[in-house]
């Protein structure tokens, strides 16, 4: 049974699939703009954006990141992981630099999620082709925090919130 807040979220996910893919349609000036966040997320992540897929999953205590090599990669595998964990960890330390540089500007949430770093956990974990940060609080205003600051990587990187949303992107950022 699909309950009234189910129907919400999945059409408030429909919402921003469908703005994500109206922003994939963008000017020259927003190609060359998402070119350079491109850039920059392969400097700071250490794998080429263009053939690895991102995910930002709203999830009700909070969400996950996920990033995959979009074909088997054992090196960029081993530096997704890595990458992972240490972003779990500097997150957990309350810091979002990682995200601005790849942005190049403050990233919204991320104040809200410094501040109340002691009531969110980050986990690191391994997938096939990659990892995810699993974040999870069960303060309220951490939540909306988490979910603005995945809201905004969703938009940037030209990815749905979830890798089953064909709508958008389809979790893949091409």
């Amino acid at each position: 049974m699909i309950t009234r807040a189910d129907a919400g979220r999945t059409l408030a996910g429909l919402g921003l699939a469908l703005g994500a893919l109206a922003g994939c349609r963008g000017t020259a000036q927003d190609d060359a703009a998402f070119a350079r966040v491109q850039a920059r997320g392969e400097t700071a992540m250490g794998v080429d954006q263009y053939t690895s897929s991102h995910v930002f999953e709203p999830l009700p205590d909070g969400g996950r990141i996920v990033l995959q090599r979009d074909a088997d990669d054992s090196t960029g595998t081993a530096v997704i992981r890595e990458h992972m964990r240490r972003i779990a960890a500097a997150f957990a330390a309350g810091d979002f630099r990682l995200p601005g540089f790849v942005h190049a500007q403050a990233v919204p949430g991320t104040a809200a999620m410094a501040a109340r770093r002691a009531a969110i956990a980050y986990t690191a974990d391994t997938l096939p082709r990659g990892g995810e940060v699993r974040i999870r609080t069960a303060d309220p205003e951490a939540v909306r925090a988490v979910h603005e600051f995945l809201a905004f990587q969703r938009a940037d990187h030209r990815v749905a919130a979830h890798p089953h949303d064909t709508a958008g992107a389809a979790g893949s950022h091409r």
